[in-house]
């Protein structure tokens, strides 16, 4: 039978929780256990499929298709694992669940009420990874903060499964905050008494206590926060900031917080830590040999989060090459081909991001047109890749209406269609072409030489596609779809003819890459920029030397 462990936050939003559960779970996996997480969150939608990238960040998509949060990502990166629907549950698809029973007569004309068929349900969903027989322990982020409404019936529903569950077998991680008063020169743990006292009086008690601090907590402080929230000194763990996410599981091993969780699980003859992989990761991160500079494309660049995959997998393709990536965010509202040179011309690489709808377009096109004149490494994901076609096919092809129809239905040259079965579709929610689909790459391309193999299988979120109207001339003019869906013949890869790297693909590359198995796509990309600064370097050394010779 599984385990189960279940991490919470007080006092306020984003302090870390999914990296505390993904840090705990990879501590828990290198000692040879099974580790699943799931996070439950405590909106209305059904997932966040539809929120805007400014309010909830990206969306994070697994192979089966779930749309889901972002800290699904995060535990994907850390375990090396493939979530799935079941990993991500929302009190929309709770209450829809329940809903669709008491309309199908399921209730038998009972009251249908928050408790107990809403946290039933939650409960049910709960225990399903764990039931499943695969795994050893389950972690369950609870999503939001203690004391908002919404999470209630979730907490709840941990409340039931503390009584329940054997004591052995449940153990409640609370994440909350250590707040300095500058003025004062203290740490206040008041917040988090407070905290604790909410989280109680709701009926759960936690039996580890993690505290984001910006400053060290003294054994003093620990006692104290121990004493008032009725927790023993060493399960008082502290969580001071890091300079990466990737820091933490190895700060959390230093605090003891497995060793803590697996007491208290009763879990004994468990092997020793082993992280090699993961320390080396963080040497080649902490000691990189060069620096890249390179621009993101985007229109959500205001929150960091809305790309929080593409950023992560620039860390990983940086270590793998071992230099530092450093990305500059630039708006493409703002870049017009007035500005565009000034805009792009330190940058050793470009990647335009995905996105949805015509704001910002144009910009996007103009960069990508300035990557390509210019034979700066290129790449681009999703609507990135389009704005690809409609540049070449603009600039180089001559058609200079050419546009996607998801921006101009009228258009003589859509050279980026709507999807087929996508044009009877009227419901926007989990409608796209959604999760993992093979693709077949030109055993003669770039793309090959990245993936070094000819089958792969990438993750997908649109309803656009090349229009294989025109491959033909967009083929004879040279650029190139190198990598097609195999049953249907949908590009998935384009690149460019005589370019030092120009690649654009229709899938989402970001979703899959993890500190263990960086993306090939990412690495590829990060070492061509690593060859085009070196170059830069080197022509501009040649000129000092003409210049003052």
């Amino acid at each position: 039978m599984a385990k189960y462990i279940f991490v919470t936050g007080g006092v306020t939003s984003s302090l870390g929780k999914g990296i505390i559960a993904a840090s705990l779970a990879k501590l828990l996996q290198s000692r040879g256990l099974k580790v699943t997480i799931q996070k439950f969150d405590p909106y209305i939608n059904v997932d966040p499929g539809t929120l805007n990238p400014y309010e909830h960040g990206e969306c994070f998509v697994t192979d089966d298709g779930a749309e889901t949060d972002l800290d699904l990502g995060h535990y994907e990166r850390f375990l090396n694992i493939s979530t799935s629907q079941a990993n991500n549950v929302t009190t929309g698809r709770i209450y829809q669940t329940v809903i669709n029973k008491e309309r199908e007569g399921e209730y038998l004309g009972k009251t249908v009420q928050v408790v107990p068929h809403i946290t039933d349900e939650i409960k049910r969903r709960m225990m399903l990874l764990g039931e499943s027989g695969e795994y050893d322990i389950v972690i369950t982020e609870i999503g939001g903060t203690v004391g908002d409404i919404e999470s209630l019936p979730f907490i709840e529903a941990v409340r039931q499964l503390q009584w329940e569950l054997p004591e052995e077998d449940c153990v409640v991680v609370h994440l909350t905050l250590i707040p300095y008063l500058k003025a004062a020169k203290e740490l206040k743990t008041k917040p988090t008494q407070h905290s604790v006292r909410l989280l109680s009086q709701e009926g759960v008690h936690p039996n580890v206590i993690v505290c984001r601090t910006e400053h060290p907590l003294t054994a003093e402080l620990k006692r104290k926060i121990a004493l008032f929230c009725n927790v023993k000194p060493n399960a008082v763990i502290e969580a001071l900031d890091a300079s990466t996410i990737y820091e933490v599981p190895l700060k959390m091993l230093d605090e003891g917080l497995d060793v803590i969780v697996l007491k208290k699980l009763q879990i004994n003859g468990y092997a020793a830590p082993d992280l090699q992989k993961w320390r080396g990761f963080l040497d080649k991160l902490h000691h990189p040999k060069g620096k890249v500079t390179i621009g993101l494309i985007g229109k959500y660049i205001e929150l960091q989060d809305a790309y929080k995959s593409i950023l992560e997998a620039f860390v990983h393709a940086g270590a793998v090459n071992q230099c530092k990536v450093q990305v500059v965010n630039i708006h493409s509202e703002h870049i017009t081909p007035q500005n565009v040179a000034e805009k792009l011309k330190d940058l050793d690489g470009l990647l335009v991001a995905p996105g949805f709808g015509s704001r910002g377009v144009e910009g996007k096109i103009t960069a990508v047109q300035y990557a390509r004149e210019q034979k700066l490494p290129f790449f681009g994901i999703c609507l990135g890749m389009q704005m690809a076609v409609i540049e070449f096919a603009r600039h180089v092809l001559g058609w200079k209406q050419a546009h996607s129809t998801e921006m101009d239905a009228s258009t003589p040259f859509p050279v980026i269609a709507l999807m087929e079965e996508q044009k009877k579709v009227k419901k926007k929610g989990g409608t796209m072409r959604l999760g993992a689909y093979p693709c077949k790459i030109d055993p003669h391309s770039l793309a090959y030489q990245v993936y070094q193999s000819t089958d792969i299988s990438e993750r997908h979120r649109h309803r656009w596609e090349f229009n294989n109207n025109y491959i033909n001339d967009f083929m004879h003019a040279g650029l190139v779809p190198s990598g097609k869906n195999p049953s249907n013949g949908l590009v998935e890869i384009v690149e460019l003819k005589n370019h030092p790297f120009f690649i654009g693909v229709q899938y989402h590359p970001e979703l899959k890459s993890t500190v263990e198995n960086p993306h090939p796509v990412f690495v590829g990309f990060i070492q061509a920029a690593k060859y085009h600064a070196e170059h830069k370097q080197q022509a501009m050394a040649s000129m000092r030397e003409k210049q003052s010779a």
